[in-house]
Parts: structure tokens; sequence; C-alpha cells
């Protein structure tokens, strides 16, 4: 019996991965620093319900992952959001002539990978700090000084600078992920007890700290009371205020959201805010995975391809294909 595979990161790029050397009829173990699965489509629980502060939705192009989709739409995980779609520029709104579909987790974003991730053997608030090779096997230690393994390979499913963190052992592809620049955004997510009177349930900004805007209760599954909103300001804005207080934050980009969406703002009944220190890679990369198959190390992540959620499942697919051809040879 071969020793099982650690996947580091239960984001959707790991689960991908997972799952499909699940199906292979490999073992697999994952670990994740965090205390649930999902990474940036993880939802946030709070006193206005579950708020999805990271990815908001997302599109399929790939034939693969459009086949996922519909299996996933057919298991009730997702459904299609068809919001009232605006541009903002300039301060001005004007309605947007963009027709693609988008898809949402239901009744929030973390529904998929929760789902995904199912009965596979998880070690949560976990957070590995090395990874090193033996004459044979792979052994990760945690933070805490635990050590877990033998492992036969390990697919490294985290953002770029974490990944390089992590890479000491294969120089070569520390240096590819040291190189990928993630960029940072501030989520806020504000409550409203009276609905804010505006068709805008979906807003592309420009010239402003915002750069998305959405009202959450437009999403399928979710709960239309109170009228909940999320803002995400531009990279640019978030590098500028990497280390301001949450309560700065919230108190800026709802000014900015006052201003720009062209009706009265009272004050919120709820709002907070999350800093996503690499929320997305500042440019797209064609390696699908990197890989050192000789010594059994793997990385996938959206930042591998596309910086999409439609990335980080291709990438893991990727990771987990090169894995078992190399099984093979």
């Amino acid at each position: 019996m071969s020793a099982p595979i650690a996947i580091i990161g239960t984001g959707l790029a790991g689960l991908s991965a997972a799952q499909a050397l699940h199906t292979a009829g490999l073992a697999v173990q994952l670990f994740d620093k965090s205390r649930g699965s999902g990474g940036r489509m993880a939802s946030k629980r709070s006193d206005a319900g579950s708020l999805d502060l990271g990815a908001q939705y997302f599109t399929a192009r790939d034939r693969r992952f459009m086949e996922t989709v519909q299996q996933w739409q057919a298991r009730g995980w997702v459904a299609e959001w068809d919001p009232q779609l605006y541009n903002s520029r300039e301060g001005r709104l004007s309605p947007s002539p963009d027709e693609q579909v988008r898809w949402v987790g239901t009744p929030r974003m973390s529904a998929i990978t929760r789902a995904m991730l199912g009965a596979l053997p998880v070690h949560f608030s976990c957070r590995i700090t090395e990874v090193f090779r033996g004459e044979q096997h792979w052994t990760l230690q945690d933070a805490e000084g635990q050590s877990h393994g033998p492992f036969s390979s390990v697919i490294i499913a985290t953002p770029a600078p974490q990944a390089t963190a992590l890479l000491a052992a294969t120089p070569k592809l520390a240096s590819a992920a040291a190189n990928v620049v993630m960029e940072p955004t501030w989520a806020v997510a504000l409550s409203f007890a009276t609905a804010l009177d505006t068709p805008v349930e979906g807003c592309f900004v420009q010239d402003s700290p915002l750069d998305w805007l959405a009202r959450s209760t437009s999403k399928p599954g979710r709960d239309a009371n109170p009228d909940t909103w999320v803002l995400h300001a531009s990279s640019a804005w978030s590098r500028q205020h990497l280390d301001l207080g949450k309560e700065a934050v919230i108190e800026q980009l709802l000014g900015a959201f006052a201003e720009m969406i062209g009706c009265a703002v009272p004050a919120p009944s709820n709002a907070l805010a999350h800093r996503w220190l690499y929320a997305r890679p500042a440019s797209g990369h064609e390696w699908g995975a990197l890989a050192d198959a000789d010594h059994g190390i793997y990385v996938c992540g959206d930042w591998c391809l596309s910086g999409r959620v439609e990335g980080a499942w291709l990438s893991g697919q990727e990771a987990a294909r090169r894995l078992l051809e190399h099984r093979r040879e």
C-alpha cells in the first residue's frame, strides 16, 4: 500500500486535485490553516447571515469546467445569478450590456467546496510551515512543530507567496512561484435594515476606491432581509491602505459607495471588513500547474492560469493529471 498524497490548501484548486485523485483510487490527506474549506471562496457567517466576501461569482468557458458546473447545478450546489448589472464611470451609473452567465454557490459560495470536500480526511487549523523529503517520502511540519507523513507526493494549492515558502526543497519551482505577484483586496459587507432604493444588483466601478459591488441579497438562495451588500476595493486602493484599521476601511468604502450608488444611504445596521492579502494574481500564466514529477511535488492554484475560479479548478485537475501520468510511467 503506497503512502497517501498530501494536499496543502482546501480552496477550489486543492479540492479539484483531491477529487480527481480520490476518483482514481488514490488516498489523499488535506491540510488547511483555516477553520474551514474554501480559500477565497469561503463564506463568513455574520449577524446578517452568510456573506461571500471573496469570489463573488464565477463564469465557465472551458468545456470540462462547464460540464462540471452542470453537475454541480444538478446537485443543487450552484445556481445561475442574473443580476441587474451596471457600470459606474466618473460617478455615472449606466446599465451593463454584459450577457455572460454567472454562477454562484447556493446558499453560499462555500457550499461548493464543502460539498467537494465531502468525507475526505482533512486537518483544519493546521498551518504547514515546512515540506521536506527523505530518501523515499515527504514529511510535512506544522506551525506547532508536529510532523505529518510519510507521503508519496505533495500538492501545494495555496497562493503563490505561501507556496514559495513551502518549496524550499525544489528551488526551480520556488523561483517560479516567487515571481508571481498577487494583488490584495479589501472587502466590506454592509447591511441595511431598509432596502436601498436602487435597481443595482451588481456593478463594475471605475475612477473610485471601489472596483466592484454586489447586492448579496439578489443572489439565489440568500435571505432577502436585511439588505446586504459586498464591496471590493480596487487593488491599487487596497495596496495603498493595506494596514489601515478595519473601522477606517469601512468608513472610506461606505463613503465611496454612498457617492456612486445614486440613492440615499443610511447608516448600516451592520458592517464588517476583511482583507484578502493575496486576492488575485496581477497577471495570468499558462502553466496549468507546476511540477517536479520525479520528486513528487506539484503546485496548483488560480495563479497558475487565469486567476479566475475556473482557473483554480482547471489547475487542480492539471496537477492531478500530471501526478497520475507520472505514476503510470
